[in-house]
């Protein structure tokens, strides 16, 4: 065989060969280089994980036999604990969902109720019983979890709950401890969201018609924060709203000026099928804002008529006898929120820090 044929005949046997042969699968890679440090700042945790190529990560804070699983693409998630003890973490680099190395690191954490989360020291608060009412319902926000009383929304709703807001509403963004209750908005990717935060209520546990409504709160500041603490009509499932009927106890959307400075109180309902609301607002004086202090938001809701009260001073009433208020004279369930960007306070710019807590101490109902 010459030397052309032989070069004719190996070429043949290799296509021959190669063509019968299927490519190699791609090999997974797993993460490697797994580092985790941990900042811890009374009982706030933020644990920063850094690891070669992981595509995400997962944390899960263990606290007294519960477990917050939370994952994050930038490698960085915070905690609130509760109470004081030692506690771990467990912190997963991940090639896939199911395809992760681990480590687990131990954190001891020392709670100051009065300091916990930069919660204020200071502040008004209000009795526990009033001549002529009988205290009928309360949330002292005692122990390390939500009560029974109060359910979770979840996701942005239609529209971002009508309002186009911004965030996604998930339970791990509330947090009890302390005699507290702690409802936190984080700029953080999560479901195609840029920011999170927690929406609780108690429709369908507990709702009221009429008393006084006390509720001590610290609120968030900011540009483009948005938080409310607020009722709607138990009918809203089979009207809608405005027909439900709304009451803002609370609402303060947070920026420059006098915006984190001022609240407003306001009732919604359907005016011969418009929407119709009527509101009034107060504004503390000086160069305090609600949330350096707290301070108590006060309904005072009879037959004729609903009062704004902050530290027990009115600042706004709203005439309820007309027929066409009729909502307001039916059960009313509560709602509280942080809520992040929307119609009303626009979206956070340069000047907004995250993360921003409402914190409230109590919720009582007198009747």
């Amino acid at each position: 065989m010459n030397t052309r044929s032989s070069i004719f005949f190996a070429l043949c046997l290799l296509l021959f060969f190669g063509c019968d042969k299927d490519p190699e699968p791609n090999e997974l890679v797993l993460p490697s280089n797994l580092n985790v440090s941990l900042s811890v700042e009374a009982g706030l945790v933020v644990a920063t994980a850094t690891a070669d190529k992981a595509n995400f990560y997962t944390f899960a804070f263990f606290e007294d036999g519960e477990t917050t699983e939370i994952e994050s693409q930038d490698g960085t998630e915070s905690y609130t604990y509760a109470s004081s003890g030692t506690y771990e973490i467990r912190v997963r680099a991940h090639a896939t969902p199911n395809d992760f190395i681990e480590v687990t690191e131990s954190v001891s954490i020392t709670v100051d109720p009065d300091t916990i989360s930069g919660i204020p020291t200071a502040g008004y608060t209000t009795p526990t019983s009033y001549p002529g009412y009988t205290l009928v319902w309360a949330d002292e926000f005692d122990g390390n979890a939500l009560s029974g009383d109060w359910v979770h929304e979840i996701g942005n709703g239609d529209w971002g709950w009508g309002n186009n807001e911004l965030q996604y509403y998930r339970q791990e963004n509330v947090t009890v401890g302390g005699g507290y209750l702690q409802i936190t908005a984080k700029e953080e990717p999560f479901n195609n969201f840029q920011y999170t935060s927690s929406r609780i209520k108690t429709q369908g546990r507990q709702s009221f018609l009429r008393g006084r409504i006390d509720i001590r709160a610290a609120l968030p500041y900011g540009q483009g924060i948005w938080p409310a603490l607020w009722m709607l009509g138990e009918s809203f499932p089979t009207v809608g709203w405005p027909r439900c009927g709304e009451i803002d106890i609370m609402e303060m959307v947070g920026g420059s000026g006098t915006k984190d400075k001022t609240v407003h109180g306001t009732i919604h309902w359907d005016a011969n099928g418009n929407h119709a609301n009527y509101g009034g607002s107060n504004t503390l004086s000086g160069d305090v804002k609600f949330a350096e202090e707290f301070h108590v938001f006060s309904i005072i809701w009879d037959e004729t008529a609903i009062r704004w009260l902050r530290d027990d001073i009115e600042y706004h009433v709203a005439d309820i006898s007309p027929a066409d208020l009729s909502e307001f004279h039916s059960d009313f369930f509560f709602i509280f929120n942080v809520a992040v960007g929307g119609n009303w306070p626009g979206s956070p710019d340069a000047s907004t820090v995250f993360p921003q807590t409402m914190t409230v101490d109590y919720v009582r109902v007198f009747q």
